[in-house]
């Protein structure tokens, strides 16, 4: 067992403090270690995670037996995105594209901890009091996106500690050490993500005030479109707006408008699967349901899932648009974007 001890100088001011407790004091504090049998970093594990009530010695562990990942500077005369790549904001759940524009000191809390978090995301990282400023529903969301990233990316040796056990299942860690109970899990299989489940209404577009500020395009919504709203436990999460698709060729064809997710709820694969419920509600009532989006992650998703079809102008500037327009808004400024279209697929064809 590792003692850790501090020594102060006991002053007048100090016994004058304790002289009203029966607390004997001669200047020294003594701390023992719980007992860790530390994992080695040999690269046959991508997480782990101490956990344990504040004071007993998650930090002391962590820093004694895998150092403490320092955090990045920033440049406030920078966007964040112009500093950490935006593939890597994105893998952490930072999805929102104004949000990227904006330097690091004007984030959110919950924005600032995943910047902080992709900035350090690498093999053999260490992070001390892990989700302990943001809110319990970033901690999770933002939990659940750093795992999948660093196994998409094949890190291994990364270690968090925290006094939080609700991150454990969203963190999905390969071994979990408890400072309370100085006990050692190991199993990755042992951990579920808990599932999610979203409810979805009708709204008005008055809605969209509130999701309009984290979404990619700056042009305001069509009026004359469905809108949607997502809530988990009774909670406004997501938005989504449909609008009629006119075709010479195509019957009852819709089209996807907009599709925002809340930052706070960005990482857990939410926008997507919204996506998804949208479209096999109106693939159900018989219609035929597109999207289009520039968004990468979003477009990838839909690239290897069999729930849609790339269409003809999948992955491909849309020089038609400059001859066209969208309503009363031009298309035209859209023509020289990259962008992924897709028709979704019933799941029971």
């Amino acid at each position: 067992m590792n003692t850790l001890s501090v020594t102060v100088n006991v002053d007048q001011t100090l016994l004058d403090a304790l002289e009203p407790f029966d607390y004997k004091f001669d200047g020294t504090s003594t701390f023992n270690l719980p007992k860790f049998d530390a994992p080695i970093r040999d690269g046959s594990w991508a997480i782990g995670l101490i956990v344990g009530p504040s004071g007993t010695g998650k930090s002391q562990l962590l820093k004694k037996n895998y150092g403490i990942t320092p955090d990045p500077t920033w440049d406030g005369g920078k966007a964040i995105a112009s500093q950490v790549p935006y593939q890597k904001l994105g893998a952490v759940g930072l999805n929102s594209v104004p949000s990227w524009c904006r330097p690091y000191h004007v984030l959110s809390n919950g924005e600032q901890f995943r910047a902080r978090m992709a900035a350090m995301l690498n093999n053999n990282t260490s992070f001390d009091e892990f989700t302990s400023v943001v809110d319990r529903t970033i901690a999770k969301s933002c939990s659940h996106a750093l795992q999948r990233q660093i196994r998409n990316d094949k890190l291994t040796g990364v270690v968090f500690a925290t006094c939080h056990y609700d991150i454990t299942e969203w963190l999905q860690p390969d071994w979990v050490f408890d400072t309370l109970t100085s006990s050692l899990t190991v199993g990755r299989s042992l951990w579920r993500r808990p599932d999610v489940s979203l409810s979805i209404e009708r709204c008005d577009s008055g809605w969209w005030k509130v999701f309009k500020d984290h979404h990619y395009l700056s042009e305001d919504i069509n009026k004359s479109s469905r809108c949607y709203i997502a809530k988990w436990n009774n909670n406004p999460v997501g938005f989504v707006s449909v609008l009629p698709m006119p075709s010479g060729t195509l019957k009852n064809a819709w089209r996807e408008h907009r599709v925002v997710i809340l930052p706070d709820y960005q990482g857990i694969g939410l926008g997507v699967r919204l996506s998804d419920a949208i479209g096999q509600m109106y693939v159900d009532n018989g219609k035929r349901y597109y999207s289009k989006t520039a968004h990468p992650r979003m477009g990838e998703y839909r690239n290897k899932s069999n729930l849609w079809k790339p269409t003809s102008k999948n992955m491909m500037k849309r020089q038609d648009y400059k001859a066209g327009h969208d309503g009363k808004y031009s298309r035209q400024e859209h023509a020289d974007r990259f962008c992924y279209s897709h028709e979704f697929i019933n799941k029971s064809s």
